[in-house]
């Protein structure tokens, strides 16, 4: 950032009070047709230009119209290709990404962040976020991690050195876990931790849906296709690439378990799963049910499936000494221990996913050092840990996940090296390790 303007440094090491700009629920935002960078216009970098990665690009420049997208970056061109019309479509004018700034392959995430951004968007595949996301501190940028942050235990602590590395620079980071920015559940957790239910006893946490991207058949692999690519294509379906429905999805259900409980790590977990409907060539579990103690005694249980034609259900239900709670998409409420209507959420409903990247941009234009980096380390962490009990059927601790040897992801990935798949996981025969 040397070369740029010192009015610019400036603003962006300290704020500028004068083109500062407050945050506003998205239905005030307008997008405008024709759009002037100024010294205040942050500039964005993308690594991953999937549907999540689209959406969260999408979300920066509602969430701020004095932002524009300048660099591009994903392992498929198609992919990038179908991004930028669509970005450049919804947002005319925001979309200042020329062709030489538009990169496709393995290396694409470098490229990206080496291009003149202030902030990068990181929503690769999570098995490529920790080395994402060590390369946009080490370069100094302010970040917005998708969840999770991490497939394995290596991972998870090269994520934890990441965030002790941002920490000591002043990098903002905003993660992923949308739901902490969602009006109605920041109220009903608040209310939670500040002790409205009493000493909470369990939580039972649902994430109860369809396959979210089901793995293609054998016979859709194009001839000439790669180890590499065909697993990139159906990432999902890969634990060194997704985690695992456990840690991909529904994820967000255990980073409320962890919020229900003030972000305390459990001290232990036991979990049943398996897979029900043959996957091909993938080896996730399509259900996971997960049971985590904490040093009081107090549990909370998280049911993950990804079944087609099944009973769907997103939900947490939160049980204290003084009433419980419950938590959905629709609505948060409380109920009194003798069954009386408690505190319910009649507040506005702002998009979450746009109210989270707000949060970030205040921040830099504020000079302000806001970063989520120990939570979304902690709620990834937890979810590794639940699939870690499922996977070998044993009692899996806080410590154990933590300090796991077991590296699911690849080192020095390229697109012809012959890349072999896990076996599907063997509760009772697959081990800790």
């Amino acid at each position: 950032m040397n070369s740029e303007p010192a009015n610019r440094r400036a603003f962006l090491k300290s704020g500028s009070t004068a083109a500062a700009i407050a945050f506003a629920a998205p239905t005030l935002l307008v997008r405008e047709k024709v759009f002037a960078a100024n010294p205040d216009t942050l500039r964005v970098g993308l690594v991953g230009c999937g549907g999540r990665g689209t959406g969260a690009a999408g979300n920066a420049m509602d969430a701020d119209k004095n932002l524009i997208v300048v660099a591009m970056g994903d392992v498929f061109e198609d992919q990038l290709k179908q991004s930028h019309a669509s970005l450049d479509k919804g947002y005319p004018g925001r979309v200042q990404v020329p062709e030489e700034k538009r990169f496709s392959g393995l290396d694409a995430y470098q490229k990206v962040i080496d291009a003149g951004v202030d902030v990068v968007l990181l929503a690769s595949p999570p098995g490529f976020r920790p080395t994402h996301l060590r390369y946009a501190v080490e370069k100094g940028k302010h970040i917005f991690c998708e969840k999770p942050m991490a497939t394995d235990g290596p991972g998870i602590r090269h994520v934890m050195e990441s965030v002790r590395m941002s920490k000591e620079k002043k990098l903002n980071i905003v993660a992923g876990y949308c739901w902490r920015y969602s009006p109605p559940q920041r109220e009903f957790f608040k209310r939670i931790n500040e002790g409205e239910l009493g000493e909470i006893l369990a939580m039972y946490g649902t994430y109860l849906t369809s396959p979210v991207k089901p793995m293609q058949a054998p016979e859709q692999r194009k001839a000439g296709m790669t180890d590499l690519e065909w697993q990139l294509r159906n990432w999902m379906n890969f634990s060194w690439l997704a985690g695992d429905g456990m840690v991909e999805q529904c994820i967000h259900t255990v980073d409320k378990m962890m919020w229900a409980f003030g972000d305390k790590p459990p001290t232990k977990c036991v979990a049943n799963g398996g897979r029900v409907h043959p996957n091909y060539q993938g080896n996730i579990f399509d259900h996971i049910s997960a049971t985590y103690e904490w040093a009081n005694g107090a549990r909370g249980i998280i049911a993950q499936r990804q079944i087609a034609n099944c009973y769907n259900d997103n939900s947490d239900y939160v049980l204290g000494g003084k009433g419980k709670g419950w938590n959905g998409w629709s609505n948060s409420y409380f109920k009194n221990a003798d069954g009386t209507a408690g505190w319910k959420y009649r507040g506005e409903k702002p998009d979450m996913y746009v109210v989270e990247h707000g949060y970030l941009y205040r921040s830099i234009r504020a000079g302000e050092f806001y970063n989520d980096g120990d939570r979304m380390v902690n709620s990834t962490l937890a979810g590794i840990m639940g699939r870690m009990a499922a996977y070998t059927g044993q009692e899996v601790t806080w410590e154990q996940a933590l300090n796991s040897q077991t590296k699911m992801v690849p080192e020095n990935m390229s697109w012809n090296m012959t890349l072999g798949m896990d076996p599907l996981p063997i509760p009772g025969k697959t081990r800790i390790a």
